[in-house]
Order: structure tokens, then C-alpha cells, then sequence
């Protein structure tokens, strides 16, 4: 299947606490005389001593730094001016915990909002951060056209930090592949069974025609676009521009891509078969896979997926998501059709937009091996290619979303400021 469905088969079950520091309460705070001496009579010998209360005691060359959310210890304090001293200390942890919830307010901007539609007759799962409609104000936006599994979920991360590192300015969309999420109750997988397998809606060609939609349907024309596109989403971004070249595409960044050859790669070898001749052998186990409760399913990934340290645990979810069976089963058709239908690079759409296209190789990545680089920076002398120097895998959302993120930034900052 496609090259990092290995990958997103595996994760770890992780449990964000977002406000749990600003939850409990540590600022410093001056205490009266125990009302009951006789049985605190620690507590009343420090009273005696100077001891007011609990001060925070400071960890840097500068006292007057408090550190919000550190442990609160005892300072003997003496007279008036340690008085003050400690006064100053809750004073400046209040003020600086207040600050940081400020920060976090602010942060909720990078809140994604989730969307279910039908486009092309099929289910369909949009990631947006930033507004949901465009309008004339919105002149650039970044959309991720993702791989295989085409779950937007994967990409949380990614897309968090692409929007908040250009202050905000340009919204940050992701759509699935058709049929590639877990539509709510109230949509099935597909609006119209027949105009679907008209269309051949998940299948590769399928899929290409359904970002084409979109992309009329809820893109202004004159918009301009930033496409990031995701290894088999390279081989569809530059479909896009050789179907439709009127779109006003200012820029678009191909990570790790497969955009040739698919079959003859190690990984390919080995998933050919599968994909082709056995699919259908692996239905049975994602239909029961599909059964189970999804606590059991988290848990289930949480142990194939343990050996990934660093993992970014907002893939948990999705992943979770794809063992719906009909998500899979989608992703594993589409999968046995890039291995058939991905054969010669498009050299020629290539050379007509080589100023726009940014390419970035994996070191090490086995649906799109180093060769591959080679050949095509020989082939495009003056194209922008780059190899990967941080041993990122080619499923890089699993653990570095955000490192990813931060080159594409530095990448094309200069384009979006002309």
C-alpha cells in the first residue's frame, strides 16, 4: 500500500492535560497565625521566626524572577521589607501565570475547525485553521494535498505550524482523499453510489478529479495557492497543474514524493502483490479490527506504535479512524492503483513549472529511494531539489510535523513576501 501505511498502522495512546499547571493553584500568598497553635506548633514557631507563609524561592541570579508553576518552598523572611519582598513575589507570579493564560488564549487560534462534505459524491473530511470561507482579503492559501492514507488528522501538527509561523495571515487547509475518514452518523461514505463508481471516485484518477472539485467548488480563482503535497499527493499536485494550468499556483513543495516508479521500489516490491493480487485478503482482519471498542483499538496501537519515542500524539486519533475497515479498505484500492499507474516521471509538466516546484527527497526513504533523487536533480539542473539531512522517515507527520513545518517556512517566506 502507499509507502507509510506501514507506519500509520502503529501508535501510541498518549492523553493531553492542557491547563493542568494553571489548574492547581501555586502563587505565593502571605498566611495568618494558625488559628490552633497547639497543634501546629511548627507552623506557629515560624510565624514567631518570620517565616510568612510560603515564598517562592528563587532558582537565577535575579530574586525577583518567580517561575510560574514551581514548587513553593519556605524562606525565612524578616521585618517590613521582606514583607514587601514576599508581597512582590505573589505579585509577580500572579501577573506572569496571568500572562501565560493570555498567551494560551491567543494560541487557541491555532484551534483547527473539522468539516464533513460530499465532493464528487464521496465523503469527504476538510482540516481548516484559519477561516473557513475566503474571501477577497484572503489572497494566499497554504493547502495540504495529502498521501495514502489521505487522513487530514495526520497533519494536525504540520498545519499548526505553518500557521501560526506566518503570524496568522494565510489560512492553512487540508482535504482528505475521497472516502479516506470516518463521516459522522448522519453521512454515509457515499451520497451517490452510482455516480461514485461512474467516476471511479477512489480510485487514483478518481481522486485527482475530486481535489479539481474542490478546488473549483470552494477556492476563488483568484486566489493564489501554496500546495504542499505528500508523496503519492506530489504525484497529484502536479496532475493539477497539468489538467487545470490556470490555477494561480504560487508555489508548491513536494514531500518525499512518489512521482515515479512506484512498483520497482523496495517498498513497492514488497507491496505490489498485497495491493494487487491480495487485497482482499486483508478485509477480513480490518473488518474485525473495525469491531473492536475504541479504547481497545488505542491501546492496540499504543503497543505496535511504543517504539516510537518522539512520537506526536495528535496521530493517535486518526489512526484510530483508519481501522474503521471502509477508510482502510479505500486507502488499500487507491494503493494498488498508484502501484500500477505510477510509472514515468511527467518530465514535461516538471520543466513548465520549475520555477514553482520545490522537491524534498528522504535520506533513507524506501518508497522513493536516493537514485531517484539523483536522476531527477541530473535531469532539472537548475530545478530546487533537496535530500534530507535529518533522517526524517518518510512518514515524517509521525514525529516531526513541526520540524517539517519550519523548512517549508524558511523555504518560501521570501515568495510570500513579493
Amino acid at each position: 500500500m502507499q509507502r507509510w501505511m506501514d507506519d500509520m498502522l502503529r501508535s501510541v495512546m498518549c492523553v493531553g492535560r492542557l491547563f493542568a499547571s494553571l489548574a492547581t493553584p501555586q502563587c505565593c500568598s502571605i498566611t495568618s497565625k494558625p488559628s490552633n497553635p497547639k497543634k501546629n506548633g511548627a507552623a506557629a514557631e515560624k510565624k514567631e521566626k518570620g517565616y510568612y507563609g510560603t515564598a517562592v524561592k528563587p532558582t537565577n541570579q535575579n530574586p525577583a524572577v518567580c517561575k510560574a508553576g514551581s514548587i513553593l518552598t519556605a524562606e525565612p523572611l524578616t521585618g517590613a521589607t521582606n514583607q514587601w519582598r514576599a508581597y512582590h513575589l505573589n505579585l509577580h507570579t500572579v501577573i506572569k501565570r496571568a500572562n501565560e493564560m493570555d498567551t494560551t488564549v491567543t494560541d487557541r487560534r491555532d484551534e483547527p475547525q473539522t468539516d464533513f462534505i460530499y465532493c464528487c459524491g464521496a465523503a469527504t473530511e476538510l482540516l481548516r485553521f484559519g477561516p473557513c470561507q475566503l474571501h477577497s482579503g484572503h489572497k494566499v492559501l497554504f493547502l495540504i494535498v495529502p498521501g495514502n492514507p489521505g487522513v487530514v488528522g495526520f497533519y494536525r501538527t504540520f498545519m499548526q505550524t505553518l500557521h501560526s509561523m506566518f503570524g496568522y495571515r494565510h489560512p492553512v487547509w487540508a482535504v482528505s482523499h475521497a472516502g479516506h475518514c470516518v463521516p459522522p452518523d448522519s453521512m454515509d461514505m457515499i451520497e451517490d453510489a452510482s455516480s461514485a463508481a461512474e467516476g471511479d471516485v477512489f480510485g487514483l484518477n478518481g481522486q485527482i478529479e475530486h481535489k479539481l472539485a474542490f478546488l473549483r467548488k470552494h477556492v476563488p480563482r483568484e486566489t493564489s495557492l501554496v500546495l504542499v503535497g505528500h508523496s503519492i499527493g506530489c504525484y497529484i499536485i502536479l496532475e493539477l497543474m497539468k489538467r487545470d494550468p490556470e490555477l494561480k499556483i504560487l508555489k508548491a513543495v513536494m514531500l518525499f514524493p512518489t512521482i515515479e516508479r512506484m512498483a520497482q521500489t523496495p517498498q513497492g516490491k514488497v507491496m505490489t502483490p498485497v495491493l494487487c493480487h491480495m487485497r482482499y485478503v486483508a478485509y477480513l482482519p480490518l473488518f474485525l479490527l473495525s469491531l473492536l471498542p475504541e479504547s481497545l483499538k488505542a491501546n492496540l496501537i499504543k503497543l505496535v506504535f511504543g517504539g516510537i519515542r518522539s512520537l506526536d500524539h495528535t496521530v493517535v486519533q486518526p489512526t484510530v479512524g483508519l481501522l474503521s475497515g471502509d477508510c482502510a479498505a479505500n486507502a488499500m484500492y487507491m494503493g494498488g492503483q498508484e502501484m500500477k499507474n505510477v510509472l514515468e516521471r511527467d518530465n514535461i509538466t516538471i520543466q513548465e513549472n520549475l520555477k514553482k516546484l520545490i522537491f524534498y527527497y528522504g535520506a533513507t526513504d524506501h518508497w522513493c529511494p536516493v537514485q531517484y533523487y539523483h536522476d531527477i536533480k541530473k535531469d532539472f539542473p537548475h530545478g530546487d531539489f533537496r535530500l534530507c539531512e535529518n533522517s526524517f522517515r518518510h512518514a515524517f507527520v509521525l514525529d516531526a510535523g513541526r520540524d517539517v513545518a519550519k523548512m517549508v517556512v524558511e523555504w518560501i517566506c521570501a515568495d510570500l513576501r513579493t
